[in-house]
């Protein structure tokens, strides 16, 4: 004789779509948490190099007793001052898609600063800081 009071084994189509639900919410939530990080963190990291781009030009303003307004060029007078090492990579902004710091960093193709002029941040303005 067979038993046929044997256990079936599996989910019920309500208990999978309860679970899809929660997973959903989940997902609903850290998402843009998630983004919203990422965006932080860019800005973060541009502001940062902002600030190491000014520490570089006035020690190199400080090492050449160059006057305010003095231009300085990034490729080559401000590299060794970066700490990368004179044959280093230069910084550029996180969201710079050419990942080139004369894009992100310098005007409009010009590839210097000015001594005592905070450097700008073309690829996204609310990167760029006033310290």
């Amino acid at each position: 004789m067979k038993n046929h009071s044997a256990e079936k084994h599996g989910f019920t189509l309500v208990e999978i779509m309860i679970v899809v639900a929660i997973i959903g919410l989940l997902a609903a939530i850290a998402i843009p948490n998630f983004i919203n990080a990422r965006t932080t963190s860019q800005q973060k990291a541009c502001a940062n190099n902002l600030n190491k781009i000014d520490d570089s030009i006035q020690e190199w303003a400080m090492a050449n007793k160059a006057a305010t307004g003095a231009k300085v060029y990034g490729t080559t007078d401000l590299q060794p001052y970066l700490g990368r090492g004179a044959n280093g990579t230069l910084p550029y902004c996180p969201e710079d898609s050419s990942t080139s710091f004369d894009h992100s960093y310098t005007t409009g193709g010009a590839d210097y600063f000015y001594v005592g002029t905070m450097p700008w941040c073309f690829i996204d303005s609310s990167h760029n800081t006033n310290n």
